[in-house]
């Protein structure tokens, strides 16, 4: 299939997945190995945010990009890159250290700007995997509301890797609830993202109350060896 093709059925099973709910859902296009000329009929097609793993993959194909786009980075992140990005993404998805945190915070004053983003927790507790683990996330998020440099929009999470996505449900709840607690707590405007789901399990994550859906392989087929 080709990627509008690929594109409309993504949309069409993520807009059954929502089943009248309001709080809309939107799809975060996943670029990782592809090159802008793959990635640029995207825009077009009604996909204006996408999210690069790399910041030095992000670097290299950045010239070539549609401006339009509006990018996110969702891979980790070290602390000695920060400064690469300040100026080129709207939104970091990997914040899970006060380390991180406290960079970010600190190049986006030198910057003039606040930076978006959100805090990505451990849900599962892998330690293979970054994350907040739980207990720490309301440390972590106090934080991030007092820097001026930043602004705390959500969440974020990485699901354990399985064959059937019903076996991730209860994750999805958790996160959801995870979310709408803090969102409580924190009783601001600005807090509305829940970055939950990927090609696998993202209808999944859809029903489950995800607001954003990264997803790479289901648009543009199986990813490139890198």
């Amino acid at each position: 299939m080709s990627l509008s093709e690929n594109a409309l059925a993504l949309r069409r099973e993520v807009d059954g997945a929502l089943k009248g709910r309001q709080e809309k859902c939107e799809i975060l296009a996943v670029t990782k190995t592809h090159s802008a000329d793959e990635i640029n009929p995207l825009f077009d097609m009604g996909f204006t945010k996408i999210g690069e793993n790399r910041v030095q993959e992000l670097l290299g194909k950045l010239p070539e990009l549609d401006s339009r786009f509006e990018i996110h980075l969702i891979g980790q992140l070290q602390t000695n890159k920060v400064k690469y990005i300040m100026d080129c993404v709207s939104m970091i998805h990997s914040v899970d250290r006060p380390e991180l945190l406290k960079e970010i915070d600190r190049r986006a004053r030198e910057h003039s700007k606040v930076m978006d983003i959100l805090i990505e927790v451990s849900i599962a507790g892998e330690e293979q995997k970054g994350g907040c683990p739980i207990d720490e996330l309301p440390e972590l998020a106090a934080a991030a509301q007092e820097m001026s440099g930043v602004r705390l929009r959500g969440l974020m999470t990485m699901m354990p890797l399985a064959d059937d996505p019903e076996t991730l449900r209860p994750y999805f709840k958790k996160m959801r609830s995870l979310f709408d607690g803090m969102k409580a707590s924190i009783n601001s405007e600005f807090f509305d993202t829940l970055s939950m789901g990927m090609s696998r399990d993202c209808i999944v994550a859809a029903e489950e109350g995800a607001t954003l859906l990264r997803v790479g392989t289901r648009l543009f087929g199986a990813r490139k060896a890198v």
